[in-house]
């Protein structure tokens, strides 16, 4: 129908809306009250309604949302505690024990401890040769001993499986380390050295002798022309069992620079200081009486005076002082120092400390000559008197007839 066939209607007349969501019916339409008009109030109390049931479905979202994020909130947690949670019950649970032995062990190691070692090092060392159960259980053990920093380098035999702490204090045991003890007496030629180092420690002679060949490899100074004789600092040496002769004699030789150190003997001077000391050491038994060795050393070089001592002689004969005859002097080499002014060319033994000292401040004396005239009790005559010299060599003679002896 046209616009203006309704031109009779009120002004505020609609025609009824279809809603199949709960308005009015299609059939209501056509019903008694299908063509009554809607009435002002009626459509506020409709969209009254609508508005409520709006707000009533917005509050059911809103109530999901919050209801569906906090679902999440809490499954988030759970998934945070299920993996960070271990990571924060670490710093409250106690530290897992390490692996210990519990001792005392069985069987026998060798293990090297070298210079410079720390005790994780040294735990690690231990631990490789079974010695140990792990490096944690002997760094324990060595923090919670207070001696153990002054664990020494070397060889130890330990037992096979020990406990920890049971291996830090072998450690700190001294009888524990596998070394070559060997005491090289002052006075000793470099060959007697030798034979001395190899009956103790198995290496050969030759072995000694081909070290001793190569200064620079042995430290030997330049001093010296490369002639170790008087370089061989007697003492007492533990050596390793892994040491070498170049090793061993370089240590020995380094002992001789220390106490040459200890002593301010100048550079210079070192080679003929330890000369005069052997020949002082080969001369007298006692120390007191080093220092007037060097006396008459000194004043017959002075006086330019052959030093004419039997021990010169007999070191360029391979033979003990004791052992000479009378055609042994007539025997001209660079040693026999009844023939050749001057010192001998080499040091004719290797010098303790005593002597080197001696000969760095030889005694105040007049004295050219002297002789001991008893071995047993090492009694000396120093004289500047050839009468009592000879006076002297005739008690000496004596003492060798008496004691079955002739020279």
């Amino acid at each position: 129908m046209h616009n203006e066939e309704r031109g009779d209607q009120p002004a505020d007349w609609q025609w009824p809306s279809v809603d199949s969501g709960g308005g009015t019916a299609v059939g209501e339409m056509f019903g008694s009250e299908a063509t009554q008009p809607v009435a002002p109030a009626q459509r506020a109390r409709r969209r009254d309604g609508d508005r409520e049931r709006l707000r009533r479905k917005r509050r059911r979202r809103g109530a999901i949302a919050i209801v569906v994020a906090a679902l999440l909130l809490v499954g988030g947690g759970f998934a945070v505690v299920a993996v960070l949670g271990p990571l924060f019950d670490r710093g409250t649970q106690e530290a897992p024990s390490v692996a210990d032995h519990p001792g005392p062990g069985h069987g026998a190691a060798q293990v090297v401890v070298n210079p410079g070692d720390s005790g994780a090092v040294i735990g690690q060392t231990l631990e490789a040769a079974g010695v140990v159960a792990s490096v944690g259980a002997f760094t324990t053990a060595y923090t919670a001993n207070p001696d153990a920093s002054t664990i020494a380098p070397g060889t130890y035999e330990l037992a096979l499986e020990m406990k920890a702490s049971d291996a830090v204090s072998a450690l700190l045991d001294p009888a524990r380390r596998v070394s070559y003890r060997v005491t090289v007496p002052e006075g000793l030629t470099a060959a007697q050295t030798y034979e001395r180092i190899s009956a103790v420690t198995a290496i050969p002679v030759a072995d000694l002798q081909a070290a001793a060949a190569d200064p620079a490899a042995i430290g030997l100074p330049p001093q010296a022309g490369g002639n170790v004789e008087g370089w061989l600092f007697p003492a007492t040496y533990a050596f390793e069992p892994a040491s070498t002769a170049t090793t061993i004699l370089a240590e020995m030789v380094a002992k001789t620079v220390s106490v040459l150190d200890g002593l301010a003997v100048p550079a210079e001077e070192r080679q003929r200081v330890l000369t005069i000391a052997s020949v002082a050491e080969k001369e007298v038994a006692f120390a007191e009486e080093y220092p007037k060795v060097a006396r008459v050393i000194e004043n017959r070089l002075e006086r330019e005076i052959p030093l004419g001592m039997d021990t010169i002689n007999a070191y360029g004969l391979g033979k003990p002082a004791i052992e000479l005859v009378g055609s042994d002097f007539d025997i001209d080499n660079p040693y026999n120092s009844r023939m050749h002014l001057g010192l001998p060319p080499t040091p004719i033994s290797n010098p303790g400390e005593a002597s080197i000292a001696g000969a760095m401040n030889p005694a105040d004396g007049d004295w050219v000559y002297f002789i001991t005239v008893d071995l047993d009790t090492g009694e000396t005559i120093f004289t500047d008197s050839y009468d009592e010299f000879l006076a002297g060599k005739a008690r000496y003679q004596e003492w060798l007839a008496a004691n079955g002896t002739d020279s």
